[in-house]
């Protein structure tokens, strides 16, 4: 998954992130202002957007109202230090799906964007289960009849992005924008390795392939393992 932060704190901004990326093992990019901001949102790669409303250049309230005219539907997790209902309110109005006042828990923040990228996804518990396999967001796990399978983040990643896409052809070109952020150099054989070496691991010794690979098109995670 992949969190846009448009924060112009730049201290604060840097703990969102690493908490983000640490905790929950999301890319993160990081916008220091609402212009910066609305341009990344514009590209539309991101799961999540976590928004200041106090900004320079284009403020939070304007932000998020532009970024839904443009039918951007990403949802969005307000910081606010503005005390009141009616700042709340006007938020919510706009089309901010959660808020979270300043100052905040890390732990409570990164309980919300994994709840908010879940919701996001059209998915309430934090446990997702296809076939025999399991795998837990809370404790980035994932398990294979019960059994515990040792994957890197990135196998981690990329499975739990097909898991939100059961039966639903992803192409590479779009794990990559929703996997890694523009710090990391992005090139289609790394997604091809990390499959590779996913479904080595996935593989329950009986021939059977849990993801599928069609050509020039992407990878699917299948409602039921075939086999080869």
């Amino acid at each position: 998954m992949r969190v846009l932060v448009v924060e112009d704190e730049k201290r604060l901004a840097e703990n969102v992130a690493t908490a983000i990326r640490e905790g929950a093992g999301f890319a993160v990019d990081v916008a220091e202002d609402g212009e910066a901001g609305l341009q990344l949102a514009g590209y539309g790669h991101y799961d999540l957007i976590v928004l200041d409303l106090m900004l320079p250049k284009i403020d939070g309230p304007s932000l998020l109202k532009k970024v839904r005219t443009r039918g951007n539907k990403t949802p969005v997790l307000v910081l606010t230090a503005r005390q009141g209902k009616e700042s709340i309110i006007e938020m919510l109005n706009l089309g901010a799906d959660d808020y979270l006042p300043k100052p905040f828990d890390l732990g409570e923040l990164l309980a919300r964007v994994k709840a908010l990228v879940r919701r996001g996804k059209g998915v309430a518990a934090p446990v997702l289960r296809m076939q025999d396999l399991e795998l837990n967001t809370l404790e980035q796990t994932v398990k294979r009849g019960g059994g515990l399978l040792e994957l890197s983040p990135a196998e981690y990643r990329i499975l739990e992005y097909l898991f939100h896409k059961p039966r639903v052809v992803v192409s590479k070109q779009e794990l990559l924008e929703h996997l890694y952020d523009y710090a990391w150099e992005r090139h289609s054989n790394v997604i091809e390795a990390h499959v590779s070496n996913l479904r080595r691991k996935l593989d329950d010794g009986e021939g059977r392939s849990y993801i599928e690979t069609l050509r020039g098109r992407g990878y699917r995670l299948q409602a039921e393992a075939e086999g080869k």
